[in-house]
């Protein structure tokens, strides 16, 4: 009886530890992400299933080209993803099919290499001056991506995590890193 009493607990102890290491980890390291539509085809896809790094950014700051998960600024309840364009006190401007950021000094420092010349076309006109802590997100998928073209740019409180690896389907797993500009 004391041996079938010992092992129980030795069972409930080991139960309660993988609960509390899994929702340590969910909650300040990383943590899945699936994929809902095509606004950031052809990176990804409808049903990807991500990893999405928690930790990164408590220790630096959001970098163009990388792309986050953010708590959608109109209710936070849902989750996006998009690819960050512009950085706190940039200018985003959209013309005639061109993209461009400019710096504070008014150097240019975004050409999106990665994206067709279609995809680019699809961007539309704008032109937007972000403050000090706000990030100009886009998907990839510029015909089809609701973002902040349409709701306006994001806050860093407002970002949830930096995506770091496709886990799901096996045959595209991936590690992803931003784009060099």
């Amino acid at each position: 009886m004391r041996n079938g009493l010992v092992s129980f607990w030795e069972t409930v102890r080991t139960i309660v530890l993988s609960v509390a290491a899994v929702l340590l980890v969910r909650t300040f390291i990383a943590q899945p992400f699936l994929v809902s539509g095509a606004s950031m085809s052809p990176t990804f896809h409808d049903g990807d299933y991500l990893l999405v790094d928690e930790l990164s950014y408590r220790a630096r700051s959001p970098e163009r080209g990388e792309v986050v998960v953010f708590r959608y600024p109109g209710d936070h309840r849902f989750h996006y993803i998009k690819r960050i364009i512009g950085l706190p006190g940039e200018r985003v401007i959209s013309r005639g099919g061109e993209l461009s950021v400019l710096d504070a000094e008014g150097k240019k420092v975004l050409t999106e290499k990665y994206l067709s010349e279609q995809t680019l076309k699809d961007t539309g006109e704008f032109e937007v001056s972000l403050n000090g802590d706000q990030y100009f997100v886009m998907g990839d998928n510029r015909g089809f991506s609701y973002d902040s073209r349409a709701w306006g740019p994001l806050t860093s409180e407002e970002i949830t995590g930096l995506v770091r690896f496709r886990l799901w389907p096996l045959q595209t797993a991936e590690v992803f890193a931003a784009p060099q500009y």
